[in-house]
């Protein structure tokens, strides 16, 4: 448990935090509640950097949807749809790519989008300098850009890229000025400029970020019902890391969007008849999962790693802390990715047979409950950021943490911030981890379970969580990511998330929980790729 007490305060000084939030609120920034200003409170942590190139995490997604562009979309049905491009061709080996790019477009400091851009993004998302991670994996495999003309690029590869359009659908691959790129990084990070509905006009850190209208707008995505500029003129994107005070500023009229709320808010609005609309947008890749470091004791046996997925128990805490807002999984793909297979018989529960592994791999219970090896204590380190874990997350851990103790596991839960939480995971001071993965489409699973994920990106960060190296998985994702063939692809990536489920390294839990509840304002929608928010086609009521 945290090494930090807090104070617990009563409902009504619970109250009066909360009315004092507010009343910050309504006298944030320097437009006061225009009434052509949209205000979004987001629970999810301040980003460190606007520009999603840098880093790459999903609250820069969040915000970044709102002034970058990605090269293509993609709609609900996960056909992948012009954007910035209009046209692409794959040649008959995979190896070369053309895109046409929209022609006369500029980006909101008047740099043209052409091809000697696109270049310049691409290269920076290579350069070990960004420190990028999302978006470096997603175009590693990019040997070369071509400048054909203006609005003609080609794309040289490494090697087939089955993945190449998903991953050039995501913001961490969204396109913006080379001129902005050039000013370095600590200045783009303030006011990253790209084609998209809006602006970034200033950043107030630990407040919010203000948003002005792009009154040239001309770039309508997938998700556009109109050609031209959005219809409001501001966004006010505030930071409230409280679940409970993003709430109530949302039900006082004080915000009109808000993300991550807490389940009970969220069966409460449906319920309530208030006007408060629910949006369920799943994220796509990887489902919110447990993963066992298999590189290093104890989980270096998969009968300890079966052991612990046994007992684990998830679905009565599921069930009861979320309200029935997220449905246990049992792939290692979202639910929103086609290609997701799931395997139910692998996750039955039985603390006896669980036992019994323990016992067979040598792990004999000890006089206080915790089984020893060797003179080791069967201790699970889980450290979870609580930046990137919901209140109700943390609870299930809990629940689950008592579970594996009913057989001897000690499992030790560490919340700390982001920061420490990726240094623990650089430093491999984890034996279980939750560690969510956004990624458009089912090449996630060779990010991250590839055993080249277990290198880490020049951010720092790896993707291979639960250190899998296995060669016949290789191979397979090898394999899926070379065909173009859809068919065959398909059957690839099913074969892979058998083979990922049966290793025991993965609990798979729900979907990445991404909801938002709005009112006061009409045409809120999410991408059709990353499932982010965007603003394009809202209203204020």
């Amino acid at each position: 448990m945290s090494p930090h007490h807090r104070r617990q305060l009563t409902p009504l000084a619970l109250a009066a935090v909360a009315a004092l939030a507010l009343s910050a609120c309504s006298s944030a920034g320097t437009n006061h509640q225009q009434s052509d200003t949209l205000v979004y409170a987001t629970g999810d942590a301040e980003p460190s950097c606007l520009d999603p190139h840098v880093g790459g995490n999903y609250p820069q997604a969040l915000i970044s949807t709102q002034y970058l562009e990605p090269l293509v979309g993609r709609d609900s049905s996960g056909k992948i749809q012009p954007w910035l491009a209009t046209e692409w061709q794959a040649s008959d080996d995979g190896l070369t790519w053309d895109f046409t790019l929209q022609d006369g477009v500029t980006f909101t400091d008047g740099t043209p989008l052409d091809a000697a851009a696109v270049k310049a993004n691409i290269e920076h998302l290579q350069d070990p300098n960004t420190q990028s991670s999302t978006g470096y994996l997603a175009v590693q495999k990019i040997a070369e850009i071509e400048t054909i003309d203006d609005t003609h690029v080609r794309f040289h590869l490494s090697a087939p890229d089955s993945a190449l359009l998903e991953s050039l659908s995501q913001q961490w691959t969204a396109i913006q000025s080379p001129a902005g790129i050039a000013r370095g990084m600590e200045q783009n990070c303030q006011a990253p400029i790209g084609t998209g509905p809006f602006i970034v006009e200033s950043w107030t850190p630990q407040q919010q970020v203000d948003l002005v209208r792009n009154d040239d707008y001309r770039t309508p995505g997938p998700e556009a019902d109109h050609e031209g500029p959005a219809h409001i003129e501001r966004i006010e994107w505030r930071f409230i890391p409280d679940a409970a005070t993003r709430n109530a500023a949302l039900a006082a009229g004080e915000v009109q969007v808000i993300d991550n709320p807490l389940p009970a808010d969220i069966v409460a609005a449906e319920q309530s008849g208030s006007g408060i609309e629910h949006i369920d947008a799943p994220r796509p890749g990887a489902v919110n999962r447990i993963e066992l470091n298999s590189g290093q004791a104890p989980f270096d046996d998969v009968r300890v790693r079966e052991a612990f997925i046994r007992v684990a128990d998830p679905n009565p805490g599921i069930s009861s802390l979320f309200k029935g807002v997220a449905s246990r999984s049992y792939s290692p793909l979202a639910s929103v990715e086609p290609t997701a297979v799931a395997d139910k018989s692998l996750f039955g529960t039985d603390p006896a047979a669980a036992a019994k592994l323990l016992d067979e791999a040598g792990w004999e219970m000890g006089s206080d409950g915790v089984r020893e090896k060797n003179g080791a204590k069967l201790t699970v380190r889980f450290p979870v950021s609580t930046n990137q874990s919901t209140a109700a997350e943390q609870s299930l851990f809990e629940q689950i943490q008592a579970n594996a103790a009913a057989v001897g596991f000690d499992v030790v839960i560490e919340p700390v911030d982001l920061s420490s939480w990726y240094g623990a995971l650089a430093a491999h001071e984890y034996e279980a981890v939750s560690a969510p993965y956004t990624k458009v489409g089912p090449d996630v699973l060779r990010i991250l379970y590839h055993s080249d994920g277990t290198i880490p990106a020049p951010s720092g960060y790896f993707a291979n969580n639960a250190q899998l190296k296995d060669p016949e998985l290789d191979a397979i994702l090898d394999q899926a990511s070379a065909t173009l063939d859809e068919a065959e692809r398909t059957k690839l990536y099913a074969d892979a998330q058998q083979r990922i489920l049966e290793s025991f390294t993965v609990l798979p839990l729900y979907d990445q929980q991404n909801h938002f509840l709005v009112k006061g304002v009409e045409g809120v929608t999410t991408l059709g790729t990353v499932a982010t928010p965007t603003f394009v086609n809202a209203r204020l009521g």
